[in-house]
């Protein structure tokens, strides 16, 4: 393809330094078992200066017109039934009036074929987000000056969909879940009500291990642990992301850049690719950054293809890529998918 500027291809993954608009048109129909991404926040970050990026656009109205034919895209890649899930949040103009941005990428989903199924609200630390993002409305000085000007942290969302259709291939898992993604994987009363009726002093640690041996049992999926971590996940609010369990990214920073994003989360990565896809199964991300989504899915023994537009974050997502084996966490049998276009 003469307009992909660079690409590795190897049997687990597939990543390009392109457009993701003429990368995309390249797939075979419904040929990914799941899509998981951040769009560009139009209006709120310039990524790079590209006439190609999606974050350049001159207003909403232009924004929406270029996300809709991702969306077409992404319709006619996604296998039918399956799970496309979208990371995203209200965007503030320069006046820190609020544009309900998950409201539109829902219409347009809507318009392609998709039925709007979850939205998952990712609670963040207020402190942190005041830190990070300097927005005023988090000031504790207001709250003395004029409390009207002050307002909450914002959360993220992640928006899930499911394309028409039958799913042809159950997403199973016949051992339940074993693996926790987050910051908190015992919280305080279970371990009490375990030492308690089993007379024992165990710490936090020490419990999750003898939960992980006793209960994860091939002959038993319905198993104790599997049922706790159901509950975490099955909260319309995850509020123990580990919000710096991140790829690295620093480095990939340009001089064009107006602002720098924090990568999405490996924790809201992980829970979606393990809920939402078999080993082996096709990750596909439009928008890589530096990897986050591709690194996730492979190092879950899935296939995964990334897409990036800005030079540095490719190269970053290069970088990354390399310590993907060392995460995996299961041994599964690799099949060669990707062939260079």
């Amino acid at each position: 393809m003469s307009k992909v500027k660079d690409q590795v291809i190897t049997e687990n993954y597939a990543i390009y330094n392109s457009d993701c608009m003429l990368v995309l048109p390249t797939l075979e129909d419904e040929s990914v078992d799941l899509v998981v991404y951040s769009p560009p926040f139009a209006g709120l970050y310039n990524y790079s200066s590209s006439e190609n990026d999606f974050s350049n656009c001159e207003s909403k109205e232009q924004f929406l017109e270029q996300y809709e034919f991702l969306v077409q895209q992404m319709a006619r890649v996604t296998k039918a039934g399956r799970i496309n899930a979208v990371h995203c949040t209200d965007v503030h103009d320069n006046r820190c009036f609020l544009w309900d941005f998950p409201a539109e990428i829902i219409k347009i989903h809507q318009k392609y074929g998709f039925h709007y199924r979850n939205r998952i609200t990712i609670w963040k630390e207020p402190l942190k987000v005041r830190m990070r993002t300097m927005v005023q409305s988090l000031m504790h000085k207001f709250i003395v000056e004029d409390s009207t000007k002050c307002f909450t942290a914002m959360p993220d969302y992640v928006l899930i969909f499911t394309k028409d259709g039958d799913n042809l291939v159950p997403v199973t898992h016949s051992q339940g879940l074993k693996n926790y993604f987050g910051a908190t994987p015992i919280v305080s009363n279970i371990l009490t009500a375990w030492n308690n009726a089993n007379n024992t002093k165990l710490n936090e640690e020490q419990l999750w291990e003898h939960l992980n041996n006793s209960f994860y049992d091939s002959e038993n999926p319905n198993n104790k642990l599997s049922h706790y971590i159901w509950q975490r996940y099955a909260s319309s609010v995850w509020d123990d992301i580990r919000i710096d369990n991140v790829l690295p990214f620093k480095d990939s920073k340009e001089e064009d850049d107006e602002k720098h994003v924090h990568p999405l989360q490996l924790d809201v990565i992980d829970r979606i690719v393990e809920l939402y896809s078999n080993p082996n199964e096709v990750v596909l991300t439009p928008f890589a950054g530096v990897g986050s989504e591709v690194y996730s899915p492979v190092s879950l023994g899935r296939k995964a293809i990334g897409i990036e537009l800005k030079d540095s974050y490719f190269k970053q997502m290069v970088l990354n890529m390399k310590d993907a084996k060392k995460r995996v966490m299961s041994a599964v049998k690799t099949v060669s998918l990707f062939d260079a276009v």
